[in-house]
Parts: structure tokens; sequence; C-alpha cells
């Protein structure tokens, strides 16, 4: 509870986190669209004026029926006949509705193209944001949380530029327009029945403020409910294998059941303006319906002049009676909109600042993607966990480097600074000779193939996932890859092959065809440099013995950086490097460290059975 004050204190307290703030920022982002904003608001004025103007007319027409040839009409224009009188207000009024269904066409084509095209751009926006940057924030930030931003949040802000945004303008003309038209007819009534709005306001402000934090924690239980869904509906296979169905409905419905709190908190504050608005707006109602009246039958007010009043004053009533929800859509807005340019505005940690590009070769004989690693050190935030400490390597263009250790150890932190996915807190890489930091991350990254151990394949067809390595590769390229990975026998038996639909994630293959599926998409990406982490890892001794032989194919002119848990798969290899909490504990060629009689001899032993043998021999 302190936390949660905490929280709402500094809410109020940030400029940047207020309703105010958060429109600000909103109005900057949306500077390019000024001219549509322009637009619309003039727009939705006009409409309202229009809108206003039959109220004044009833009571112009009032006093023609009073009057007669002392009216209002006949003394400003000349009009004496009642009949003409009124045949002018008719089509006057004609012209009136015309116009306020014409504006009103005409702001909601505005607001509402505004509000898609925003939206629009707010969802690209983030996400493109999102993709530059580095890992560690992926580290911190569920995927259902950021779905919930870059879905939920900013369809909450469409909803507010749909109908919310017009009415706040068309309240703020009707208090205006309305309050002129009183002052002009008799300046008394307007005191006393413009009495109640700065009350008003001042309720609108206290309700904005009040609601401001109630609904930022409504949209972060949002988005702690689309992370739930989201990793339970990953993990569906897990859950059913523990039988933990009932558990994670629980675990969900506690989610659920905090949402609705913190939902029946915000709804308490709103319920509660809508009656304060309500009794200020009958006290000024009274004011001009009795004031008013005293006025006429004193004969110092016109009774068409009266009239105008009086229906004015209700057509000022329902527009500030919604107003309270338009404050409630306004304020889920901006709680929406902080969370979204906040995603946007999140500082990029791997800047793409570099400005070079990998030398070509000159001929396919020539090797390519030499790779240097000095004095590296990395740490996750402040813990040590995966943290890699003062790495120096070298790997010669073509060749092939294997990286084995314990889980923990460092490995695949080491292929993630290769390829930038975070920034190194000392040392550097090079490929080719040139600094990692000063290639273009496109240029890095595209000489790279990364063959992971938690393969991820896109809905979509077998072939759109080979080709997602090279989109405008050939139908023989495409096959030659899947060859190369031992994928075109499996690929072959499908029932629409290489068209066949593969599911979400791949869920329609198995293990094995996912990874070899993997391998020929990173294989027809045809990189100086394929990284492989653990890629043999699901498929069955035969087929890993096939990808083993294809590998050393395709390892000509490239450079091969593989992590391995079973050594017998990197016997081949040019150098081993050995990795033990973060350090190169050992270095050098599989009989060399065999030799040797070190860590890596001794999980050779292990693995290979020589350390039983070795026992039952003493």
């Amino acid at each position: 509870m302190k936390a949660d004050s905490r929280y709402k204190a500094r809410l109020m307290a940030d400029p940047k986190t207020s309703s105010f703030g958060a429109l600000g920022r909103l109005l900057r982002y949306a500077r390019r669209y000024r001219g549509r904003v322009v637009l619309a608001t003039l727009l939705s004025t006009a409409n309202k004026l229009f809108d206003i103007a039959p109220e004044i007319l009833i009571g112009v027409a009032i006093d023609v029926v009073v009057s007669q040839e002392q009216s209002f009409l006949a003394r400003w224009f000349g009009l004496e006949s009642p009949y003409h009188q009124l045949t002018a207000l008719a089509i006057l009024t004609f012209f009136i509705w015309v116009g306020e269904s014409l504006a009103e066409y005409g702001y909601q084509i505005v607001w509402r193209n505004l509000a898609q095209r925003l939206q629009a751009d707010l969802r690209l926006d983030s996400y493109a944001h999102v993709q530059k940057l580095d890992m560690a924030f992926f580290d911190t930030r569920s995927s259902g949380e950021l779905v919930s931003v870059m879905n939920d949040d900013i369809n909450q802000l469409e909803r507010f530029l749909d109908g919310g945004a017009n009415g706040m303008i068309q309240i703020f003309v009707s208090v205006v327009a309305i309050g002129a038209v009183f002052f002009i007819i008799s300046p008394l009534v307007a005191l006393l029945a413009f009495t109640p709005v700065p009350l008003i306001l001042w309720g609108a402000f206290l309700f904005e403020g009040k609601a401001a934090p109630l609904y930022a924690d409504v949209r972060a239980r949002v988005g702690s409910i689309a992370t739930r869904l989201t990793n339970n509906l990953a993990g569906i296979a897990t859950i059913k294998s523990f039988t933990a169905e009932l558990r994670e409905t629980e675990r969900l419905r506690q989610e659920s059941e905090a949402y609705v709190d913190a939902n029946r908190k915000a709804i308490a504050v709103s319920s509660a303006f809508i009656p304060v608005v309500r009794m200020a707006i009958l006290t000024g109602f009274l004011f001009t319906f009795v004031v008013g009246g005293l006025q006429t039958l004193d004969g110092t007010m016109n009774v068409g002049a009266y009239g105008v009043l009086v229906f004015l004053t209700q057509r000022l009533l329902w527009p500030l009676t919604g107003m309270a929800q338009i404050i409630d859509l306004y304020a889920r807005a901006m709680a929406s909109t902080r969370r979204i340019l906040d995603l946007i505005e999140t500082p990029i940690g791997v800047q793409d600042t570099g400005t070079r590009t990998l030398p070509r070769p000159m001929n396919t004989g020539e090797g390519r993607g030499a790779v240097g690693i000095e004095g590296l050190s990395f740490r996750y935030g402040a813990g040590n966990q995966g943290a890699v400490e003062d790495v120096t390597l070298q790997v010669p263009a073509g060749s092939t480097l294997a990286l084995v250790g314990a889980t923990g150890a460092g490995k695949s932190t080491l292929i993630k600074l290769i390829l930038r996915f975070y920034q190194p807190q000392a040392g550097r890489i090079t490929i080719d000779g040139i600094d990692i930091r000063d290639l273009k991350l496109a240029e890095l990254r595209g000489a790279i193939a990364l063959v992971s151990q938690d393969v991820f394949l896109f809905e979509g067809t077998a072939r759109e996932n080979i080709l997602y390595g090279r989109h405008d590769a050939s139908e023989a390229e495409v096959i030659a890859a899947a060859k190369a990975a031992e994928a075109w026998e499996f690929l072959e038996r499908l029932p629409q092959g290489l068209d066949t639909i593969v599911g979400e994630r791949g869920q329609r293959l198995s293990g094995g065809q996912r990874q070899r599926l993997s391998l020929a998409r990173a294989l027809l990406k045809d990189p100086a440099i394929l990284v492989l982490d653990e890629a043999t890892s699901a498929v069955d001794n035969e087929t890993e013995a096939a990808i083993q032989k294809s590998l050393e194919r395709i390892a000509h002119n490239r450079t091969v950086i593989m992590i391995a848990h079973r050594l017998s798969t990197i016997v081949g290899a040019d150098q081993i490097a050995v990795l033990d909490q973060g350090r190169v504990v050992e270095h050098g060629a599989h009989a060399e460290l065999v030799a040797r009689g070190g860590a890596y001899a001794a999980q050779w032993r292990v693995q290979t059975g020589g350390a039983t043998e070795r026992s039952a021999a003493e």
C-alpha cells in the first residue's frame, strides 16, 4: 500500500506523467497531423454553433408571435409582416439544420480517420522502436505487457479520439457561446446561471487528478492479464502435462480480480462526479427559470428572450451531464498515452551508429568472416550470471570454433555479444578486422546466421520459413538449402510439400524437423559466419550424423562458431574454447585438450565412458 501511495504521488507530481503532460506529448507526436486536428476542431465548433442556433430561433419565433410588427426581426431587418418573419425563420432554420448535418458528417469523418491514422502510426512506431531495443530491455519486460501497450492501450486512445475529443471541444464551445448569449440578453441572469460552472470545472479537474493514478493502475493490470494469458497459452502443453489447469485458472482469477478491483476504485470516483455535475447544473437552471421569469413578468425582459434562455439552458444541460463520461474517456486515454509514448521513448541501448560495411570477397575461394574477440567483459545488470570476463579469442576466416562449458558458463552470452544483442562493458569484437560497433547493424547481422537450440518458426508454410533467410531466393536455392540441412526428405513427404502450413511456432512439425528447417533457413542466407547453438540437440543420432557431414561441406569458406554439449559433434573443430564462469579456462584443438588432461579431457572421458573404464581397471 505504501508503494502504491508513493507511485500515485509521483504520478501527480511529475508533469510528464500528468494527464496534461501526456496530452502535450501526444500533440507533439501528432504534429504532422496539425492541419487535420485544426480542421476537425473547426468542424466540431461549427456543428455545435449550428446546434445551438435553433434554440435562439425558437425564442425569436416566440417574439414574432407575441410582438408581431414590433418584434426583433421587424425592428432590425424591416420585415413588418409576421408571416414574412416566420417564413424567413423557416428558411434560416432549414439552412442551419443542413449546415449542422454537413458539419457533423465532416467532423466524424475527420476525427475518425485521424483516430485510425494515429493509432496505426503509434502501433507501427512502437513496434519498430521495440525491434531496435537491445535484448536487455526484453529481459525485464514481458511479451504480454508489450502486446497490451501496442494493442489495448492504442485502442483505448483510439476510442477517445473517435468521440471524446469532439465531445470536449463541443462542451467548451457550448459554454462560451451560450454564455455570450446569456450576457447579451441579461447580465444578471448570466452571472447567476453560470455561477456553478467554476464548481463543475473544479470538480472535473479534481476528478481527473484522482482518476489518473487509478487508471494507470488499471492499465498495468491489463498488462498483467495479457502476460498471464500469453505465457499460459504458450505453455499449454506443460500445464496439461502437470495437470495444473485448476491452479492456472486460479492464478488468472486472481489477476482478473485485481483488475476488477482497480476498475472498481476508478468507477467509484467517476460515478461520484455525475451527481455533482447534475446538481450544479440544476442550480444554474433554477436561477435562469426563476430570475428570468421574474424579469419577464416585470417587463424588463422580452418573452422571446426568456424563451431563448430557458431553451439554451436545456441545451447546456445535457452536454455538461455527459462531461463525466468524456473526462472518464480522457483519463483512460491519457493513462494509455503515457504507456505508449514511454515505450516509444525508451532509450536504445545498442545504437545503430555504424557506417562501415564488410569487404566483399573478390572470388568464392577467399575466406570471409574472421572474428576477433579482445578482452571482452559483460555482465547482466548488477548480477554475475551468464557473464563473460576478459575473453580473448581469434577465429580465422573459414575456420570452426567450438564453445563448450557448463550451463551458465557464458557461451550463449558470447554469441549474443557477437550479434550485438547486448553492449559489452569492456573489450571489443571485430569481424574481418572491423570493430562491430563501426558496422551498420544490418551489415553485421546480415553476415551472421544463427541456428538456436530454441527454434522459432513463424506461422505459415515451410517454404515461407526457409525463405525468411533470403526472401528473393529461387526455388532451386530453397531446395538446395533444404537438402543441405537434411530437411528435404521429410519436406517431400508433407501433404503439400514446401507449401504445407507448419502452424504457430512450427507446432505441426517434430522437434527435429523444426531444427532442420531452421538450419535450412540459415543456410539459404549464405552467411559469412554460421552460429550453431546446440543446433543438432533435437535430432536423432542418424540425422545428426547426416547434418554433421553437411556442415563439413557448407563450412567451406565460411566461419562456423558452434556451442555443443555433446563433444562428439565438435571433434573436427579447428579450435575449442572451454568456458567456466565466463572465462576461457582452456583453448586448443580436440587432441591437444584431451592430451592436456584438464577440464575438457575430464568431460570427454565422462561422455565417452573413459572415466568408468579407468575406474574399473583401478
